[in-house]
């Protein structure tokens, strides 16, 4: 953990002049009608969950450059989001990944995050890979699919799979799960579409039926990888329909990576929040592809366009969804640029919040576009980091949480308790 009094110290410095700060904003955004006091209450409640998988580095096909202080259990990586949390005051849920986090004792698990401040997010399935459950169980294997696999053995297994974590999950305290199949093919001719898809619905199907009632399910799509002729829920439109197909406890999950260049993501969020389908959101960026970079890094105004659709389909506020962060740490230490994702998405949700509702509606009605780009970018080029400030502040957050971090030797103290050996992930 991070001590309170480490946060308080790092406060005393970078606080200094944020009273100042705040009202000079607060006076700025006024004179738009946007209430500042609201933006900070707004960004004070939201919250985005931490994957227990990006608590240490990621990789590539090339390879994976691990740092030391990675967390070796499940425990371990529970410390890190408390101490993310501690910092950022917003990442108070942790999503786990299974069986790459698969506790002996969910019920010592769950007491002992409890004591650190942090709840559990959806559930997350691995039918991507193959299981030694699944390979000791006759050799069955996920090379040509899950659900979708022409072998009953196989489709079998993948649905086992998701009733345990289902069933694990309940056992933690999460509401939901989400299932991301690899399922597809690489090949023209490897294997029928319609086939496919109606063998992953029934798979689904089988899932759902066993959800609780108060849970909830998510499809994910992406375009491509690993399979990169033709992927089983590939664009939003195929992950609608099965949602659809599947029952009204299954909703529809967005990645911001899980898309072709140039899609428009902001209108994906609208026509699935319209459909009543929206239920979950992983925030990361890229470049060309399912990246996993840092969240704002290369497309921010891209990210500032689909806040204000959450907005829009949360009446004004963000709608109640499974958030998290999504992303691969591949050369940063993965605490350092969770905290630089999570306040790229406070800060992105103050400046979508700065927006003029009334300003931009009458432009819109009005046929002006011009008139319309000026109240977004009024709103986008303001300098709201006080406000986000401020709300960290009234959590008990670090105003600047990196400086925090790195303040209080977390990394340096993980490192010589924990070694150089760990390793977050399963791949």
């Amino acid at each position: 953990m991070i001590p309170t009094e480490r946060i308080a110290e790092s406060n005393e410095d970078a606080g200094r002049f944020l009273a100042a700060d705040v009202a000079h904003v607060s006076d700025v955004v006024g004179r738009w009608g946007v209430d500042a006091e609201r933006v900070i209450s707004s960004v004070a409640r939201f919250s985005v969950a931490a994957p227990s998988w990006a608590v240490g580095t990621g990789g590539t096909r090339f390879g994976r450059f691990p740092i030391p202080g990675e967390p070796r259990t499940t425990y371990e990586k529970i410390d890190d989001v408390a101490a993310l949390n501690a910092l950022t005051g917003a990442n108070r849920t942790v999503s786990l990944h299974v069986p790459w986090d698969d506790p002996d004792d969910p019920v010592a698990l769950r007491a002992y995050a409890r004591e650190r401040g942090i709840c559990f997010d959806a559930m997350n399935s691995n039918t991507f890979q193959d299981n030694p459950s699944t390979t000791a169980n006759g050799g069955i294997s996920y090379k040509f699919g899950s659900l979708a696999n022409v072998d009953e053995g196989a489709r079998k297994a993948a649905v086992e799979h998701n009733l345990a974590v289902i069933d694990l999950g309940v056992q933690l305290g999460s509401k939901a799960i989400t299932v991301w199949l690899a399922d597809g093919m690489n090949h023209p001719g490897q294997a029928n579409f319609r086939g496919q898809f109606e063998r992953v619905l029934d798979g689904l199907r089988a899932i759902h039926e066993h959800l609780p009632p108060d849970w909830l399910m998510f499809t994910e799509h992406k375009p491509f990888e690993p399979s990169f002729y033709a992927s089983v829920n590939n664009d939003w439109g195929s992950s609608m329909l099965l949602a659809q197909g599947t029952g009204e406890q299954c909703l529809c999950l967005v990645d911001l990576g899980h898309h072709l260049p140039n899609t428009n993501i902001e209108q994906v969020v609208s026509r699935l929040a319209m459909a009543g389908r929206l239920g979950g959101f992983h925030f990361n960026d890229s470049k060309y592809g399912d990246d996993d970079l840092t969240v704002g890094s290369i497309n921010h105004f891209q990210l500032f366009l689909i806040f204000l659709e959450l907005l829009e389909a949360g009446g004004g506020s963000m709608p109640d969804l499974a958030y998290m962060i999504d992303e691969s740490h591949n050369l940063k230490d993965p605490l350092e640029d969770l905290i630089q994702a999570t306040d790229a998405i406070q800060h992105t949700l103050a400046l979508a919040l700065c927006v003029s509702h009334d300003d931009l509606t009458d432009a819109q009605q009005a046929n002006d576009p011009a008139r319309a780009a000026e109240v977004l970018h009024r709103a986008f080029r303001t300098d709201v980091r006080p406000l986000v400030a401020e709300a960290r502040r009234r959590n008990g957050a670090a105003i600047d949480p990196l400086a925090a971090y790195r303040a209080a030797g977390y990394r340096a103290a993980a490192a010589a308790e924990r070694g150089a050996s760990g390793a977050a992930t399963g791949l």
